[in-house]
């Protein structure tokens, strides 16, 4: 008995101390820190584990670094591209986006994020028809196969991509497939050992370095990318898993958001992926010709890749989403599966909405992460305050991540608009520069709008007491959910 009020008696000891390093060292978001606060006072035994696991800073130095000459190469890209824009020298195939070039020299100012409109883009928003094409880009490829996936599942989806892969190593095509620890934790140890005995290469960002324990649990790599013969690059939302063919039982249909483009802006998805497997495989990739070769594409659609992650101050996604939506004139269509925005999206919002700005949410009818869902739920009170509108998405589940602005300018990749995507998560978007491609995307969301029941402010308000109660637990912990 003695050893054992020791035991709470140290623990208690340890939440102080631990208090004191969050409030005085660390200097969080006051909201982040009150949460951890109160997580440290209601669990006064585990909490200090909780945050040992979840609640730790990453360190803000660059952890994604390019050899001297290569990072030279891009800077002096940079530069050049932000003399064009300044001296108005840039020739926009879509006269519109003329008047969007802050938003080009924003990114290229906080992400080396390079503008180019030679692109052309394929919208999957159906599993099969996405994995289908990723599956036809594989069979074709002919020199290398870069693939980045936070989620892979041993499933028959799973085992289908990696023996696609395998079949290219065997001829002699260079495969590197990273995936995350954490998203891929389900993984048998022996899942890609066929794969790598014929010369694939196989890693995974921030692995467990002691069993069932990660102290890197909380920043994950949620990027999604595939890069194909240096041509195509493959951006947006699906996972590799069955579930995302819509054969989960319970969440049903899934919903989703891809890419498949062709053009300069691939140069930009394999530049990421480059980063992020040097990182975790330690393999230095020179910039070789054969992974950035010369596009001969006509597209015309504008795009720049930007990343963002917790090695940086930035949060250079989320300022992409502020700058599209103080952008809107006319309308803002947003799609995302999880909606706990910080003050300054909820802000922008809810001006947007009160100047007249057709604003609607589109949101999953719906849960797959339960505490996320009813904290989700708890903002949409206030937008409808302001005149958003919001969506359940019935017909199953819609993990798409995109916004439209005006049916002129998108975004489609893996960031949620939460403050785990803006600050935990590393992610990456394509921002695109187009109207054509943007009605499309409008224009998927009108269609879905079909399968969706509008939460009005009738509706809202004649909510359970259960519901609110949810609701309030989940808020005050939503800045670490």
């Amino acid at each position: 008995m003695q050893s054992f009020i020791s035991t709470l008696s140290l623990l208690f000891i340890l939440n102080i101390l631990l208090a004191i390093v969050i409030i005085f060292l660390e200097r969080k978001n006051p909201t982040s820190t009150l949460a951890w606060l109160m997580v440290l006072v209601l669990l006064p035994n585990i909490g200090f584990i909780l945050y040992l696991i979840f609640g730790q800073n990453l360190s803000k130095q660059k952890i994604f670094n390019l050899k001297t000459e290569e990072d030279q190469i891009i800077r002096k890209a940079v530069l050049e591209q932000i003399s064009y824009l300044q001296n108005n020298q840039i020739h926009f195939n879509d006269p519109a986006m003329q008047e969007y070039q802050d938003m080009m020299h924003m990114h290229l100012m906080s992400n080396d994020s390079i503008f180019c409109q030679n692109n052309d883009v394929e919208i999957f928003t159906d599993g099969k028809e996405k994995f289908d094409a990723l599956l036809q880009s594989i069979e074709r490829a002919q020199d290398h196969i870069h693939m980045l996936y936070y989620i892979i599942q041993n499933d028959s989806l799973g085992r289908r991509i990696v023996n696609a892969l395998t079949r290219k190593a065997k001829k002699g095509v260079t495969v590197r497939l990273l995936y995350d620890a954490v998203g891929s934790h389900n993984l048998p140890r022996n899942f890609f050992d066929e794969l790598k005995a014929v010369g694939g290469q196989v890693s995974s960002f921030f692995p467990f370095k002691i069993p069932f324990i990660n102290f890197r649990i909380n920043f994950r790599n949620h990027r999604k990318l595939a890069i194909i013969d240096g041509k195509y690059g493959f951006i947006g939302g699906f996972n590799i898993g069955d579930e995302y063919l819509g054969l989960d039982k319970n969440l049903g249909y899934w919903r989703d958001t891809h890419l498949k483009i062709q053009g300069s802006a691939v140069e930009m998805i394999q530049l990421r992926f480059i980063l992020d497997w040097q990182h975790a495989s330690k393999e230095n990739i020179h910039y070789h010709s054969r992974y950035f070769p010369k596009v001969n594409v006509h597209g015309k659609t504008g795009i720049q890749i930007v990343s963002s992650g917790p090695d940086s101050e930035q949060e250079q996604i989320k300022n992409g989403y502020l700058k599209l939506i103080h952008s809107a004139r006319e309308s803002i269509y947003i799609q995302t599966p999880y909606f706990i925005p910080d003050e300054s999206i909820l802000a922008a919002l809810r001006i947007a909405a009160l100047s007249g700005v057709d604003v609607r949410l589109m949101i999953p009818s719906k849960p797959d992460h339960m505490f996320v869902y009813w904290a989700t739920y708890s903002y949409i009170g206030e937008l409808l305050q302001s005149g958003v509108r919001t969506f359940l998405y019935d017909k199953g589940f819609i993990h798409a991540k995109t916004i439209v602005v005006d049916g002129k300018l998108s975004s489609v990749g893996t960031a949620n608009i939460d403050v785990r995507s803006f600050k935990l998560n590393f992610e990456v978007n394509a921002f695109i520069y187009d109207t054509a491609t943007s009605s499309k995307l409008n224009s998927i969301f009108e269609k879905d709008m079909t399968d969706c029941t509008e939460i009005t402010s009738k509706i809202y308000k004649n909510r359970s007491k259960v519901i609110k109660f949810k609701e309030s637990i989940f808020r005050l912990l939503s800045p670490i959910l």
